[in-house]
C-alpha cells in the first residue's frame, strides 16, 4: 500500500528537472562565451559544480572597469581626502593612469570574490577561484590575478571607465594603436569643435552611395577651395602646437596601456586577440595573434622616465582641414588626421588597399571623416624616440 502511495505522488508531484543539465557542456560554454562579462561569470561560477568547473574554459573574455580607486592609502582617506582630491587634479591625466587602471580594474571583481567566499558555506566548491575579500575592505589585485583562474582565454576585452586624456567639452580626440614588442601604427583624429549643421541637405543614407556623398559634400562645403593646404594662421595661432600635444597625449596614453598589459600576455599564452577600450571611445589599443607573440619572444623596451613602453621614432603624416562637413550633417572645426608609423618600418600607403589601417581606424561617422581627410594635402612630419 505504502509502495502504490509513493508511485502516486511521484506521479501527481514529479521531481524538478535541471533542463542545463540536458546540454552538453559545449553548448554550455557557447552561452558562457556570449556573456564574456567577468563579474557575471564568476556569478555563473558559484551556481553549482559543473559551471564551476566550466567557467575557466571560457575563451571570450570581457574586464569592465566600474569606478576609478586611488592608490593612497584606504585610512587616509577621510582625513586627506581634500589634498588627495587636490593633489589628484594637479597631476596629468596620464601620471594617474596607472594608479586607476591598477586599482579600479579589481573592484568589480572584489563583489564577485565576496559571492565565491559566501558560497563556501552552501557548496564545497574547490579553491580553484579563490580571491580574497575581507569584510568592509577592498583588496587590489594586479591583472594577472584577476583573469588566473580562466585558463583558455583567446580573446580579451578590457574596459577602462574613460579615458585617461584631460580635453575641454566639446573638442574631439580619437585614437587607434596597434602593438607588439613596440608600437606598429597609431592614427589620430581631432578637431577643435564638433557641430550639428541643422540647415544641412547630406544624409548618409547607405554605404552604396556614400562615396558620391563624400565628394559631393567636400564640393560644396569649401574645404577643397584651398586644395587641401593648411592656412598660414594654423602656424601662427597655436593650432600646430595644440596638434603636436594630442599626438605626443595620445601616444604616451598608448604606451602606457600597452606597458600594463605584458604580465596578461606572458601569462595567457592561448590570447589570439586583445582590445584595451574605454567606455568614452577615446582610445583603443589592439593587439592580434602575431603581435601577442612578438611580444612573448621579444620583451617590450621600457621608457626610463615612466611606466610604459618606449615609443619609437616615427614617420607621421598629417592631414588638416579648417571645416569639415560630414554626410550626416556632422561638422568638424580644424580636423585633423594623424597616422604615425614607426621610421624603421617600410612606409605603408594610406590610399588604396593598404589603406584601410588609417581609413578603418574609426567607426561612423568618423571613419567617413578620416576618408575624407586623406585626400587632401598629406603633411609628412618626423619624431624622435621618446
Amino acid at each position: 500500500m505504502g509502495t502504490i502511495r509513493a508511485d502516486l505522488s511521484r506521479k501527481i508531484h514529479p521531481e524538478p528537472i535541471d533542463h542545463f543539465d540536458r546540454l552538453p557542456d559545449s553548448v554550455i560554454l557557447l552561452i558562457f562565451n556570449q556573456i564574456g562579462d567577468v563579474k557575471a561569470l564568476g556569478r555563473c561560477c558559484v551556481v553549482s559544480r559543473r559551471f564551476h568547473s566550466l567557467v575557466p574554459q571560457v575563451d571570450n573574455v570581457i574586464v569592465r572597469v566600474d569606478c576609478v580607486i586611488s592608490d593612497d592609502d584606504p585610512s587616509s582617506n577621510s582625513s586627506s581626502s581634500a589634498p588627495s582630491a587636490a593633489s589628484d587634479k594637479s597631476r596629468h591625466p596620464i601620471s594617474s593612469f596607472l594608479r586607476f587602471f591598477i586599482s579600479g580594474l579589481f573592484k568589480p571583481w572584489q563583489s564577485l570574490s565576496q559571492l565565491i567566499s559566501s558560497s563556501h558555506r552552501r557548496l564545497p566548491l574547490s579553491e580553484d577561484f579563490d580571491c580574497e575579500s575581507e569584510q568592509n575592505s577592498v583588496t587590489h589585485h594586479s591583472p594577472t590575478q584577476v583573469l588566473k583562474n580562466f585558463n583558455e582565454i583567446k580573446l580579451l576585452r578590457i574596459e577602462l571607465p574613460s579615458g585617461e586624456l584631460g580635453i575641454d567639452e566639446g573638442v574631439l580626440l580619437k585614437w587607434k594603436s596597434e602593438f607588439g614588442s613596440t608600437l606598429d601604427s597609431c592614427v589620430i583624429l581631432g578637431a577643435s569643435s564638433v557641430v550639428q549643421n541643422m540647415n544641412s541637405n547630406y544624409y548618409c543614407m547607405d554605404n552604396s552611395n556614400s562615396n558620391d556623398n563624400v565628394n559631393n559634400n567636400s564640393s560644396n562645403n569649401g574645404t577643397e577651395n584651398d586644395n587641401g593646404s593648411i592656412p598660414e594662421s594654423f602656424y601662427t595661432n597655436g593650432g600646430l602646437k595644440l596638434r603636436v600635444v594630442w599626438t605626443i597625449s595620445s601616444l604616451i596614453a598608448a604606451s602606457a596601456r600597452h606597458y600594463l598589459l605584458q604580465p596578461i600576455i606572458a601569462e595567457h599564452k592561448t590570447l589570439e586577440r586583445l582590445v584595451l577600450t574605454d567606455a568614452d571611445g577615446q582610445g583603443v589599443l589592439c593587439m592580434n595573434k602575431e603581435q601577442l607573440e612578438e611580444l612573448r619572444v621579444k620583451p617590450l623596451s621600457a621608457s626610463s622616465a615612466s611606466k610604459r613602453t618606449l615609443v619609437p621614432a616615427l614617420n607621421m603624416r598629417l592631414w588638416y582641414a579648417p571645416h569639415l562637413e560630414l554626410p550626416n550633417g556632422v561638422v568638424l572645426k580644424g580636423a585633423t588626421l594623424v597616422a604615425i608609423r614607426p621610421s624603421e618600418q617600410p612606409k605603408k600607403e594610406v590610399m588604396g588597399s593598404e589603406g584601410n589601417w588609417v581609413a578603418s581606424a574609426f567607426e561612423e561617422p568618423f571613419g567617413t571623416a578620416a576618408r575624407m581627410l586623406i585626400k587632401r594635402r598629406t603633411y609628412c612630419l618626423e619624431m624622435n624616440s621618446f
